[in-house]
């Protein structure tokens, strides 16, 4: 059983506390992911803080990841951009997914893109409006029923939103 266990994170704090909770609760970083805008030309993310990781350097400088940078060492972190929709910060698996799903998403809509991840209609619409308007998608991959229940307990002690999981179909 492959599923994938996604929330909404209203800050980057919350985001970073989620998934440090995540490391420190035995998920390999390679099995999260995470989807936020990119604001680095707005107020709120103007000011600058390094990560430690050389990968997310750049874009950690760039959106103000804080706490050292926890977003910074999760596996392929960069840029992407969904036409019609806006620039993202992606990390983890969903980078990659997320490139192809843009690729074929009619109208180039997250929602379609999310969709094509195997995110539910009605739940992609309701997580493309949280994230354009600033929160941030955290996923994490799971094989086991042990497994669900133990991200999706640590994603309601840090008072995530829309916690669901889904199969896997791309991630």
């Amino acid at each position: 059983m492959s599923k994938a266990v996604f929330c909404i994170a209203q800050s980057i704090d919350q985001t970073e506390n989620i998934i440090s909770n995540l490391k420190n609760g035995g998920f390999s970083t390679s099995d999260i992911s995470v989807l936020l805008p990119d604001k680095s030309s707005t107020q709120d993310f103007a000011h600058e803080k390094h990560t430690k990781a050389p990968e997310g350097a750049a874009i950690g400088g760039t959106v103000g990841f804080g706490a050292g940078g926890i977003i910074g060492l999760l596996a392929g972190i960069g840029s992407l951009a969904i036409p019609g929709v806006g620039p993202f910060i992606a990390a983890g698996p969903i980078m990659g997914a997320l490139s192809g799903a843009a690729v074929g998403a009619a109208a180039g809509s997250l929602t379609g893109s999310l969709i094509g991840l195997g995110i539910p209609e009605y739940e992609a619409k309701r997580y493309e409006g949280k994230i354009t308007g600033g929160s941030a998608l955290i996923s994490v991959h799971t094989t086991s029923s042990d497994a669900i229940h133990k991200a999706k307990e640590i994603f309601e002690q840090a008072h995530a939103e829309d916690i669901s999981s889904t199969e896997e179909t791309s991630l």
